[in-house]
């Protein structure tokens, strides 16, 4: 079984920093891309930055200066720091990753995602 855990995340001031990290576990052969996405009440989900794993950077326009995405191969995690917080950035944010994982021999590839965490920026 593959995992993502999350952890980081809660309430900062507006001009505030946070920092979110995700680990996976299990059975993994490799990790391919890595991200994370956001969803705020009434909107669809999108991506926020992602990582390949050979950390090549993505991020989304309204982020671009103030988030950071990085990863640690041999961890298997992922983390997002986040300066400068704006209140527009509230959401719950969760990690993705696309993951060639075996099981009794059987190798696939699939998109896994973290348990989400929320982010709340006040004003």
């Amino acid at each position: 079984q593959v995992q993502l855990v999350q952890s980081g995340g809660g309430l900062v001031q507006a001009g505030g920093s946070l920092r979110l990290s995700c680990a996976a576990s299990g059975n993994i052969a490799n990790i391919n891309d890595m991200g994370w996405y956001r969803q705020a009440p009434g909107k669809q989900r999108e991506l926020v930055a992602a990582i390949t794993s050979s950390g090549s950077t993505n991020y989304a326009d309204s982020v671009k200066g103030r988030f950071t995405i990085s990863r640690d191969n041999a961890k298997k995690t992922v983390h997002l720091q986040m300066l400068s917080l704006k209140p527009e950035d509230t959401a719950v944010y969760y990690c993705n990753a696309n993951i060639r994982s075996y099981n009794r021999g059987w190798y696939s590839t699939n998109d896994y995602w973290g348990q989400g965490t929320q982010v709340t920026v006040s004003s």
